[in-house]
């Protein structure tokens, strides 16, 4: 839960909207609650296969906006942003590292980890509670705890896997659109 929710605060909203979210289908990715003039809500959710639409996002904003007025866990004023994450999305669950095996991505640690906190490399899966990333001066092993922060390196591969990805799902999703013609007298009962 720790990169999906770092603070305390966005610890407890994940709380209240992850169950909102999952009941409709959908996944957590992450929940963060930003200063400024008026706070930023902002959740990111994809669908377990990935990927989002616009009006899921609208309609997970109504559903989510709904609870949070009856448990009104945020003091002052705030936007609600529910967004997709994004092509170089931030990576905060072990499955996502798993999933985008092979794709380089920047890594951050709570602690030193010999010597350094930021970690730049391509993701070589998991094993057990680590991510395995292949460095320049070779393959580490990050316990999944020890990471603060972990997200995608926007590439011209990533993004044309990504594009070609988007493309063969909204390809799918056609197969499933047949509008089916009853004529008229043949109504089915």
């Amino acid at each position: 839960m720790s990169l999906i929710a770092k603070s305390a605060i966005d610890r407890r909203l994940a709380e209240i909207v992850q169950p909102v979210i999952e009941d409709m289908g959908f996944e957590l990715v992450r929940v963060r609650l930003m200063g400024g003039k008026t706070s930023t809500l902002q959740i990111m959710a994809e669908k377990p296969e990935g990927g989002i639409e616009v009006d899921d996002c609208a309609e997970i904003s109504t559903a989510v906006s709904a609870v949070l007025d009856v448990e009104d866990p945020i003091l002052d004023a705030y936007t609600l942003e529910v967004s997709s994450p994004g092509i170089d999305r931030p990576l905060t669950r072990l499955k996502d590292f798993e999933e985008f095996e092979g794709y380089e991505a920047k890594l951050e640690t709570s602690e030193l980890i010999d010597g350094r906190r930021r970690f730049k490399g391509v993701l070589a899966g998991v094993e057990g509670d680590e991510v395995l990333v292949n460095l320049d001066e070779g393959t580490v092993g990050l316990k999944f705890d020890w990471l603060s922060d972990a997200k995608l390196v926007l590439t011209d591969q990533l993004i044309k896997d990504m594009l070609k990805a988007r493309k063969a799902q909204s390809l799918d999703e056609r197969a499933y659109d047949r509008i089916e013609e009853h004529p008229a007298g043949t109504e089915e009962e």
